[in-house]
């Protein structure tokens, strides 16, 4: 295989899985995608999928790559997956039980054994965590003498490896690695997991060798292809906006609100749900608060959403106090499980509901980055806004408002341009 050099990254979501393909400037060549389906909840809180179904669709998409896009020649692959979503392996990779995905939160009892051990900022403190599934595995399978314990782009990297002991330092942030200090911390030991089960972890972007040479020749991928470790969803997604300048910051406008800064330093506050992740020599610096895309199509309806966008005005603020949540429970500004959403009182005029729920939103951003810079970020230069409401410029106008920040609509915004940045800067 000969051509034009290329990079890959792939991005595996809740509901699909894409692949982008990069050149050696970083410019966008092309984008490949296929549906995943919905995960299985077999009880209240759980959620959890075959990971033979990811690595089916990844196949189907190098496969589909090779075909489709002969002329080039993929010189780095790096994968990007969502955060917390965690499985245990044999050395041959082969599942021992279901992923635990993302929001699988039956991990209460082993939540409250981390609560014992682990320091007060740490990440894992969240039945969510992927230490907390770590230790429901350990809990079924203890007898198990070796196996892995494998985020999801971990495992799928694996796959195209033929080696399942290698993570990134985003992943394996809420599995319990210091990434200060660049290494697995000395509380861990007082757990029951047998240290061999975790993975060796190195910074995102990283080359860890050559795709097997059974899988290229089954994919059609050259036997050269360099394997780079990836990142979590929502960090990928912030790298494919560009960003690289202390100060700059990414808002991710999907079904919840994502806020991060890039900073010189870290910033951990667990009590207050933010967390940090090392980039390079800078780190994203943010939380994620539960309001967001899921409480207006709750609400409202697409074409209600379509229909009353045309009728906000920027310049006459409702004066509605609200704080939009779909359920109870929030992380970030406010982490209070309990808090209760605020949606009252509610005008007869459903234009000017709609325009409040946003103000609502924006005003939940604002108080974001506000607690953020307050705990020690850079002043924000300006905010690059990601995910479907980002389109919504008289949003975006409101938001600006309560922010007092420009807020930019990010050329890229795909979570798989991201993967394929971190590739292409690991040859570079």
């Amino acid at each position: 295989m000969s051509g034009q050099p290329v990079f890959l990254g792939i991005d595996v979501g809740t509901s699909g899985c894409r692949l982008a393909i990069i050149d050696s400037d970083g410019l966008f060549i092309g984008e490949l995608a296929l549906p995943l389906p919905e995960p299985a909840h077999p009880g209240p809180g759980q959620s959890q999928q075959e990971p033979v179904i990811w690595w089916e669709t990844v196949r189907s998409l190098l496969k589909t790559f090779s075909n489709r896009y002969a002329g080039y020649q993929p010189q780095a692959l790096a994968i990007d997956g969502t955060s917390s979503t965690l499985l245990i392996c044999d050395n041959n990779g082969a599942p021992l039980h279901p992923a635990l995905m993302y929001n699988d939160n039956r991990s209460l009892e082993q939540l409250a054994i981390l609560q014992k051990t682990a320091p007060n900022d740490s990440p894992v403190l969240a039945a969510s965590s992927s230490l907390a599934k770590a230790l429901f595995f350990h809990a079924h399978f203890s007898e198990r003498k070796n196996a892995h314990l494998l985020h999801q782009s971990d495992w799928l990297l694996g796959q195209l490896a033929g080696r399942f002991d290698v993570s990134d330092e985003n992943n394996c942030l809420k599995l319990g690695y210091d990434a200060t200090h660049r290494q697995w911390p000395d509380w861990l030991a007082r757990l029951p997991i047998p240290k061999c089960w975790f993975p060796q972890v190195f910074p995102a972007g990283t080359p860890i060798g050559l795709i097997d040479r059974r899988v290229s020749e089954e994919l059609g991928l050259p036997d050269g292809l360099q394997l780079i470790t990836g990142t979590t969803d929502s960090t990928a997604a912030a790298l494919a906006t560009g960003i690289s300048r202390p100060g700059q910051a990414v808002t991710c406008l999907g079904s919840t609100l994502v806020l991060k800064i890039l900073s010189e330093k870290p910033i951990f506050a667990a009590e207050q749900g933010i967390y940090s992740q090392r980039i390079g020599d800078l780190w994203l610096v943010g939380g994620a608060s539960n309001s967001g895309g899921n409480v207006l199509r709750k609400l409202f309806t697409e074409d209600e959403i379509a229909g009353y966008t045309s009728l906000i005005d920027p310049d006459n603020l409702t004066g509605l106090d609200y704080y939009p949540l779909s359920t109870p429970g929030e992380r970030f500004p406010v982490n209070s499980p309990d808090l209760v959403p605020r949606l009252a009182p509610q005008p007869k005029d459903r234009a000017r509901f709609f325009q409040g729920v946003l103000e609502g939103i924006a005003r939940i951003e604002a108080q974001g980055y506000h607690l953020l810079m307050r705990l020690g970020t850079p002043e924000i230069t300006e905010i690059h806004s990601i995910g479907g409401g980002s389109v919504n410029q008289p949003w975006r106008e409101i938001r600006e408002r309560f922010i007092g920040k420009t807020v930019l609509i990010a050329p890229h915004q795909q979570a798989a341009f991201g993967a394929a940045l971190l590739a292409m800067r690991s040859s570079s």
